[in-house]
C-alpha cells in the first residue's frame, strides 16, 4: 500500500484535498491530506516539511503530491525521509535561493496570467473566474468559506536546496488552468525540470475539486 502525502498550495486546508483522498483511499491506498501552518507567521518552509514528515507517521512507501506553492516545501521533505516520488500537481518549482514572491517575476507567471484574463475578458478580482470555473457553485462556495490566511514567512523565503531532490518528479499539467496556462508550465518546467514532460489533466487550478476521479488516475500513473 502506498501512502500518498498531499500537500496544499498557500492558504488552504485539507478539505481541498477531501475528494482525491476518498479516490486514492477506494483504489486501495493511504491518502494523507497535510494540515500546513500557513497563518503561522514562525513557520517557514522547513516547518512545513517536517509537518508533512509528522503526518505521514513513518510511511515505508511515500508518494509526495504537491500542490501549487507545494512545491517549494515537498521537495524538503526528500531530506527528512525515503520519498519514492514526487508528483507536481500544477506546481510552483523554484530554483535555488529564490523565493516564491520572486518567482512570478522570475518564471513570467505574472505576464502569462495577464494574458490569459484578456482573453477570457475576466476581472483580475474574480476569484472564482480563477480558480473554480469549472466547479458547480455550491463547491466554489464551500472552497472560499475554507480559504486560510498565507503568512508572508515562507513566501518571501528563499528556497533552502541547492539543487531539485534526486527523486523520479512527474509534473501533472491542467487543461483549463487560468493561474498558470499549459504553455507557461510547459515552458517553465523546460527550463527549471529538464527532462521532466508534463502530463495533462483535465480541470483548472484544483483539479482535486473538478476531476478528482482522472486525478487520481494520474497520480497513479494509469
Amino acid at each position: 500500500m502506498t501512502t500518498f502525502a498531499l500537500v496544499p498550495g498557500a492558504g488552504t486546508d485539507t478539505w481541498y484535498w477531501g475528494p482525491l483522498e476518498r479516490e486514492l483511499t477506494r483504489r486501495g491506498h493511504r491518502a494523507v491530506p497535510v494540515e500546513l501552518p500557513c497563518d503561522d507567521d514562525t513557520a517557514g518552509l522547513e516547518i512545513y516539511a517536517d509537518a508533512v514528515v509528522a503526518a505521514v507517521g513513518g510511511a515505508e512507501d511515500l508518494v509526495v503530491v504537491a500542490h501549487s506553492f507545494g512545491g517549494f516545501s515537498a521537495p524538503l521533505v526528500c531530506d527528512r525521509v525515503a520519498v519514492r516520488e514526487l508528483v507536481l500537481v500544477t506546481a510552483m518549482v523554484p530554483l535555488p535561493g529564490e523565493s516564491a514572491a520572486q518567482w512570478g517575476d522570475a518564471t513570467g507567471a505574472g505576464t502569462a496570467l495577464a494574458e490569459q484574463d484578456a482573453r477570457d475578458g475576466r476581472d483580475p478580482d474574480d476569484v472564482v473566474g480563477l480558480f473554480y470555473h469549472d466547479v458547480d457553485e455550491s463547491v466554489a462556495n464551500e472552497a472560499l468559506r475554507h480559504e486560510r490566511d498565507q503568512s508572508a514567512t515562507p513566501w518571501t523565503q528563499p528556497w533552502p536546496r541547492a539543487a531539485w531532490p534526486d527523486v523520479p518528479t512527474r509534473y501533472l499539467l491542467c487543461r483549463e488552468d487560468k493561474l498558470f496556462p499549459a504553455a507557461f508550465v510547459r515552458t517553465m518546467l523546460a527550463r527549471r525540470l529538464r527532462g521532466v514532460v508534463p502530463e495533462m489533466v483535465p480541470g483548472g487550478h484544483h483539479p482535486m475539486l473538478s476531476h478528482p476521479g482522472a486525478l487520481a488516475a494520474a497520480v497513479l500513473g494509469r
